[in-house]
């Protein structure tokens, strides 16, 4: 996408070598995310260059992000030609299903095992902002990060692709009494509990992220991705898959150190 249409999406992308950074940029809405946005974040992550090894989600101004613009949820509420989630309520099942779907593809992108995902998370991270930082593999947050799970207040029920991450990194009792309750975590208890690996004072985040990024450098290419591939879903294969994905990644670098290349 154009670094125009990202903006329409509220968006920026900004590529220094192996490192992307993504930015969710309405910073007067405490980026406020919509179904654009949604799109705009799958097809960024779907046009990737192939050389960034590394990407790195932040938020524009206060907020990480305060979730689903709240503007763009009830039925006839939305500007015209303005996709809003209240267009939901007029669709079939099915029909509703796919859309969710597509909007479900602007976060699964950053599971993919070519790059690691970092989400830079402070102040808001609520409802679709907590799920965007838990699409991300790894998380750094200001200690003054509040994480809420919204969904339940609405009515509603976490639908971003966040309910499996949610529970790999809390599990599962935790993670329910987050959806459940709606409560919000902040810094501190977020790295006690498994949601984030550090979290450090506010005007110390940057620095603090940026030493994650540079040590995620370090190794050749492709060994944090094959890492990263391993490792994901591990709980949910048997010793002897695990085992034999262990091997056939192994035999792969054993042959790209004795080819001398960069991988």
């Amino acid at each position: 996408m154009s670094p125009d249409d990202l903006a329409r999406a509220g968006l920026r992308l900004d590529l220094d070598g192996a490192v992307a950074t993504v930015t969710l940029d309405r910073p007067e809405k405490r980026n406020a995310q919509t179904p654009t946005m949604w799109r705009a974040l799958a097809a960024l992550g779907a046009d990737l260059p192939r050389t960034v090894r590394v990407v790195v989600v932040r938020g524009a101004g206060s907020s990480f992000s305060a979730g689903l613009d709240r503007s763009l949820l009830r039925p006839g509420d939305a500007p015209e030609g303005v996709e809003a989630v209240g267009d939901l309520f007029a669709l079939d099942d099915a029909a509703m299903a796919a859309t969710i779907a597509d909007y479900q593809a602007g976060f699964t992108w950053l599971r993919d095992p070519r790059f690691v995902s970092v989400a830079a998370v402070h102040g808001h991270a609520i409802g679709a902002g907590f799920q965007l930082a838990l699409a991300c593999d790894l998380r750094v947050v200001a200690d003054d990060v509040g994480f809420a799970m919204k969904e339940s207040a609405l009515g509603l029920v976490p639908d971003l692709a966040g309910t499996k991450p949610l529970v790999e990194a809390v599990g599962y009792a935790r993670a329910l009494e987050l959806c459940a309750t709606a409560r919000t975590v902040h810094g501190p208890e977020a790295v006690a509990i498994g949601l984030a690996l550090r979290s450090v004072p506010a005007d110390g985040l940057d620095d603090a992220v940026q030493e994650l990024v540079s040590a995620l450098l370090g190794p050749l290419p492709d060994v944090a991705a094959e890492t990263k591939a391993l490792l994901q879903d591990a709980t949910a294969r048997d010793l002897g898959e695990q085992c034999r994905l262990e091997r056939e990644a192994q035999v792969r670098r054993f042959r790209a150190l004795a080819a001398g290349g960069p991988g």
